[in-house]
């Protein structure tokens, strides 16, 4: 039996949808059981369970394998990376070795002890935990999700057509589809040779500048994109901490990303997936069919 923890998220549903698809034993571990059951949208073992609460160990009983595709970086006080992608994966890591389960961990490309952002250090220290843990694993470690950055685009957008761009928007970024990171998690659960690896999923770099672009040709939206300035970014997030926190993360990751230059094409999506990452276009035409 494969446990996906968060798996009513982003990647996590999909990881849930391919796993079924393959005939596989799944449980879900989510806070709301009810709410994961309405979003899943069909019949699968979920389990109400907070990661972030020790004693997981019973719940993920008979597992062979489990799935951290947990986040913290929307939640607010007390839920943030620090409280999940931390604290939340190291006792969820320790029940799966309790249990003797595999552990595959959706982390970050730019995971690092001395990251600029709290998440790359929370998904860092929970490498840490999954190494010294001793059980079998297997981390994918993704760039920014293409699909979360199209959503934002288009709500600022509205019914102008016209998206916000975070600072100037010209640093090309390497976005990953959540699709593609789900399909590479899916293989890395059932797939033992991938144990002892990680693999890195982003696609080809493309600025968030063209991404609106392309979003607004495939929307037939016009008009000049608007700008919000970096240093405005650095102040939304200084004086949004204290009272919500996730906003202040979303300006932070923002600010960051417009002049970051480590993002760069990988090959390992590609491996392992057996074809090539997909691209914005594509993305873009699949979520207008759900």
């Amino acid at each position: 039996m494969i446990v996906v923890a968060g798996g009513s998220g982003l990647v996590g549903r999909q990881v849930v949808n391919d796993l079924l698809l393959r005939g596989e034993q799944v449980r879900v571990l989510v806070r709301d059981a009810g709410r994961a059951r309405a979003v899943l949208g069909y019949d699968v073992d979920v389990r109400a369970a907070d990661v972030r609460q020790p004693g997981l160990d019973e719940v993920l009983g008979g597992a062979s394998v489990v799935v951290s595709a947990v986040h913290g970086f929307l939640g607010g006080r007390g839920a943030g990376p620090r409280d999940v992608d931390e604290r939340g994966n190291a006792n969820l890591i320790g029940a799966a070795a309790m249990v003797g389960a595999s552990v595959v961990l959706v982390s970050v490309i730019g995971a690092a002890a001395d990251g600029p952002l709290e998440l790359f250090r929370a998904k860092y220290a929970a490498e840490q935990h999954l190494f010294a843990s001793g059980a079998p694993w297997t981390i994918v470690r993704a760039s920014p999700f293409m699909e979360t950055w199209l959503g934002i685009l288009t709500q600022t957008a509205g019914k102008s057509g016209r998206p916000v761009l975070f600072g100037h928007g010209h640093q090309p970024i390497a976005f990953a589809s959540a699709t593609d990171v789900a399909a590479v998690v899916s293989r890395a659960c059932t797939d033992t040779t991938l144990r002892g690896q990680l693999l890195e999923v982003a696609g080809e770099p493309i600025s968030m500048t063209e991404l609106a672009h392309v979003l607004q040709a495939a929307r037939g939206w016009n008009g000049t994109v608007h700008h919000i300035p970096r240093p405005v970014l650095r102040a939304l997030a200084a004086l949004a901490r204290p009272v919500n926190p996730a906003f202040a993360r979303k300006n932070q990751a923002a600010a960051f990303m417009d002049t970051d230059r480590s993002y760069t094409p990988t090959t390992e999506a590609a491996r392992v997936l057996g074809r090539a990452p997909l691209k914005a276009s594509d993305v873009i035409t699949r979520l207008g069919s759900i």
